[in-house]
């Protein structure tokens, strides 16, 4: 996040997902080390889940206080830019996708709300992807990896 912040692109925005990719590699990587430290013994399922769910409880951790310090660092204008570009993908969403019924108020709310988005809300949102993704890999590679 830091290095798109760095090369001038939005860090609190949808491209910060490349980041969140990183964390279930990470997940399976430590599972594995610890399948191999433990050879010839079987590490079993239970610890492989622990291990696989430390490591993403620990990198989800660390990259929301990551980013609500880049939001500190960063300053407003870096989360007012990302509220802009949320609100151009909210209105395009809307328009562009008429099965949804939605009220004017419903629509009138969603736009408030990420007009109103803090840095605590971001990193609380990246730490719920992160956690989600996370261990949407890790819990098929703590079952693989057991044996």
């Amino acid at each position: 996040m830091l290095f798109l912040h760095m090369s001038g692109n939005n860090a609190f925005g949808p491209k910060q997902i490349l980041a969140q990719l990183l964390v279930p590699l990470a997940a399976v990587a430590s599972q594995w080390v610890m399948r191999r430290k433990l050879k010839p013994e079987k590490p079993g399922l239970g610890r492989a889940l622990r291990v696989g769910a430390l490591t993403v409880l620990v990198a989800a951790v660390i990259s929301s206080l990551s980013l609500m310090g880049l939001a500190a660092v960063a300053g407003e204008k870096a989360l007012d830019l990302n509220r802009a570009e949320m609100l151009e993908i909210v209105r395009a969403q809307q328009r562009e996708n008429p099965k949804v019924k939605r009220s004017e108020q419903e629509m009138q709310q969603q736009i408030r709300n990420v007009g109103n988005i803090t840095s605590r809300e971001l990193a609380g949102g990246n730490f719920t992807q992160i956690m989600l993704l996370g261990l949407a890999l890790a819990i098929p590679a703590g079952i693989f990896l057991r044996e």
